[in-house]
């Protein structure tokens, strides 16, 4: 009786407790986690998860196995949705909200939130990465002229630009998550795939060893040798921000806070600061630029499932996902989220964070939501923790990248779903 009162005194939470399970932000989540308790029988409270989302994802995924009672909803990164759902790790949502959310939502943010043809998580953001430049590096120059026009451009002439003038050209290539978004969109913005057939599971179709797996190969293999950052093998989406903003910055690729990051710390940086579509990986094909976000999901563990539906469904609502962009740069799942975006927010936030909102340029806006109808999610699938492994073991440092790295990479992927090897 002791040992069991013990175990209840550190898993157990408030009767009139849900816990939310965050990643790390400026305090999007906390305040929408605020908002919609108020008035209700109970109080959202989150507690934060890693900052590298394979680690979320271990420290989530762990904690449902092992039959933790102790979290009721969790922000989940979506190449782990269909992982969480295959292995009974959330909750069903109704049919009504499954319905009521594929209404709100964008098109991309159903696909990446559905396993099985359910909706297994409610959208709450959904982000995408365009090219970002210093206006003083590409001024009179073709590219420039290009970018000026609203033409598209190519991962070739920004390494190129960037290279004639000694600067460095800002991507993520740390031997992580973020590495894999950057390869996935080049291969997709060349034609192919990562992986197809994803219904026969560990039997899945490896498409990588492929025209445009060797295309995407020789992007990364050229930007490593000419327009490298010295810090390229760790450089994650902090360290790119500050290579774009230090001397050397010439063209970064980035997700949508990157609007915000300079505002105060670098303000001449900011007003340097140019945006256009993200990079043709073949000129005159159209870009796949990185699709990201969150869902909400309700672990199936939680005993306050009722309560834990209606947190989410309130969370997700597009004023508080316009909330949440006032606070991260991360922008909504929706279009109604987008005009909250333009009105300033909903009534009752802080000036501080409506001034954010306002101050985004409409042409932004637009370029962001074109930018999330062509982008490329991740493959969806249960074993996208394993695929993406075993790019990352093979790809990585960018330095390393030839043109037979993609055929060594699709073995490997092979022989990691089927057993035969270890990450």
């Amino acid at each position: 009786m002791l040992g069991a009162t013990l175990l209840s005194a550190c898993s157990g939470t408030a009767d009139d407790e849900l816990v939310w399970y965050v990643n790390p932000d400026n305090g999007g989540q906390a305040a929408i986690a605020q908002r919609c308790s108020e008035g209700k029988p109970y109080t959202i409270k989150t507690q934060q998860l890693p900052q590298d989302a394979g680690q979320q994802r271990i420290q989530l995924a762990r904690r449902i196995a092992a039959g933790d009672t102790g979290i009721d909803l969790m922000s989940i990164d979506p190449p782990y949705t269909a992982e969480f759902a295959n292995a009974g790790y959330l909750a069903p949502i109704p049919e009504e909200l499954q319905a009521k959310l594929t209404e709100q939502s964008f098109d991309g943010a159903i696909k990446a939130a559905t396993w099985n043809d359910q909706v297994v998580v409610a959208p709450l953001w959904s982000n995408t990465q365009v090219l970002w430049y210093r206006k003083s590096v590409v001024e009179g120059t073709p590219v420039g002229d290009k970018l000026a026009a609203g033409e598209p451009v190519t991962w070739d002439e920004v390494i190129d630009l960037a290279a004639s003038k000694g600067k460095d050209v800002a991507v993520q290539a740390n031997k992580y998550e973020g590495y894999v978004v950057w390869i996935n969109a080049l291969v997709s913005g060349a034609g192919g795939d990562l992986v197809s057939d994803v219904d026969q599971g560990i039997d899945a179709t490896i498409d990588l060893d492929s025209d445009a797996g060797r295309a995407a190969a020789g992007v990364i293999a050229k930007l490593a040798k000419q327009a490298a950052p010295a810090d390229l093998s760790i450089a994650q989406e902090g360290q790119a921000t500050t290579t774009f903003g230090s001397d050397k910055g010439s063209f970064l690729v980035n997700w949508t806070y990157t609007w915000g990051n300079y505002d105060a710390a670098q303000p001449d940086v900011k007003k340097d600061m140019g945006y256009a579509a993200y990079p043709q990986t073949v000129a005159g094909e159209d870009p796949r630029p990185p699709y990201g976000g969150i869902g909400l999901g309700v672990s199936s563990k939680s005993e306050k499932k009722d309560w834990a539906m209606e947190a989410m469904e309130c969370l997700v609502s597009p004023e508080n996902q316009a909330v949440d962009a006032a606070y991260t740069g991360n922008m909504p799942a929706s279009e109604a989220g987008y005009e909250s975006v333009k009105a300033g927010g909903p009534e009752g936030l802080p000036q501080a964070q409506r001034d954010a909102l306002l101050a985004y340029p409409d042409d932004l806006i637009e370029l962001w939501k074109t930018s999330l109808d062509q982008s490329a999610p991740r493959t969806v699938t249960p074993y996208w923790s394993d695929i993406s492994g075993a790019i990352q073991s093979t790809w990585h440092p960018a330095s390393s990248v030839t043109e037979d790295t993609p055929a060594e990479s699709a073995d490997f992927i092979g022989r990691v779903l089927r057993g035969e090897d270890l990450l």
